[in-house]
């Protein structure tokens, strides 16, 4: 790559003209979902802001109130849930908002109701906070059919479903990454513009990787076919150089580490998370659809993660999501245990 050039570029694809591009190929569009987008990326620009000040302006401390997982919330945690709301809202294109923050879902009242349905965990990672982790958001998009009264059965939907999904990783850079279900991009913000950048164009994860990634100080609580496969990165047994383990601990970070270098993220269910840990909706789901756009795979150790029917909005599942043949070996391993 030519940086030097890439200084004088004066032709960027800001995300605002790639979603406008991407608009133009459907002519019975109305831009309703590009005015959507542009909301939630205004959101990101600011918990990015604010995020990168949260030292200097002393919102590290907790809020001093759990949310409805029972964990501790960061001041940015209400802050980055309340500009999602008040964006996500004043679009005048959202219907129903489902946040990781909020025990109910938000139903936009009927003035300033649109067709989409958001669902979102407005800053997740946000443990790692104090210690300078990367952390961010992730949203995915439902499209509501016409003619009815909103319910909650309008986001409680399989996650093939979904019309968008994406997320915004407040590290050493800002990145966005995103996908309208034909293929994956990821933006960059260049803080002197205030603009994302198209910096990786038509994402594509290698079919094979070298690194995987779990929490193992879960691992004496493990199913059996999980216990394998890491034993299997680990101590490879058909003469292939074991596999690099990578854990941040900030969902965010780690999947969009295997998105651009390949290998697999873990999260199995255990003896004292027998559902997972990971929320459907808003961090499953989206991350999946993600995978899947970019040529990979997720899987819950029973079926494929994006047919998953939630039954409610916090529901929990596990999941193993990354390079297509990784993901492939757990599913075997899988499909082995079922039928002993």
């Amino acid at each position: 790559m030519d940086h030097s050039a890439d200084a004088h570029r004066t032709d960027l694809m800001t995300i605002t003209r790639f979603v406008l591009n991407e608009q133009s190929k459907h002519p019975e569009s109305r831009g309703d979902f590009s005015i959507l987008l542009s909301h939630i990326v205004l959101g990101c620009k600011f918990v990015c802001t604010a995020v990168n000040k949260a030292g200097l302006a002393k919102l590290l401390g907790l809020a001093g109130e759990t949310n409805v997982q029972g964990e501790d919330q960061k001041k940015l945690d209400v802050l980055s849930n309340e500009v999602f709301i008040k964006a996500l809202v004043s679009s005048g294109r959202t219907c129903i908002l489902v946040s990781e923050e909020d025990e109910e879902a938000t139903f936009v009242e009927p003035a300033k109701r649109g067709k989409y349905c958001v669902v979102f965990d407005p800053l997740d990672g946000s443990s790692n906070i104090d210690c300078g982790v990367s952390i961010g958001t992730i949203f995915g998009i439902y499209m509501i059919k016409d003619g009815h009264e909103p319910t909650l059965d309008d986001v409680l939907q399989p996650g093939k479903n979904m019309l968008a999904a994406g997320y915004c990783m407040y590290g050493s850079s800002c990145t966005l990454v995103l996908s309208t279900g034909s293929g994956v991009n990821g933006f960059t913000l260049d803080p002197s513009l205030g603009e994302f950048i198209l910096t990786h164009p038509d994402i594509k994860i290698p079919k094979k990787g070298k690194i995987y990634s779990v929490n193992e100080g879960n691992a004496k609580n493990w199913d059996g076919p999980t216990t394998k496969y890491v034993q299997n990165c680990k101590y490879p047994t058909d003469g292939s150089s074991p596999k690099s383990l990578r854990y941040i601990g900030s969902m965010v970070a780690d999947v969009h580490r295997t998105l651009l270098y390949g290998g697999i993220f873990l999260y199995p269910a255990d003896k004292k998370s027998p559902n997972g840990k990971l929320r459907v909706l808003y961090e499953v789901f989206p991350m999946s659809f993600l995978m899947e756009q970019a040529g990979g795979q997720s899987f819950t150790g029973k079926q494929r993660a994006l047919d998953l029917v939630p039954k409610k909005i916090h529901e929990r599942a596990p999941i193993f999501l990354g390079s297509y043949d990784d993901v492939e070996e757990i599913k075997k391993l899988y499909a082995t245990e079922e039928q002993k």
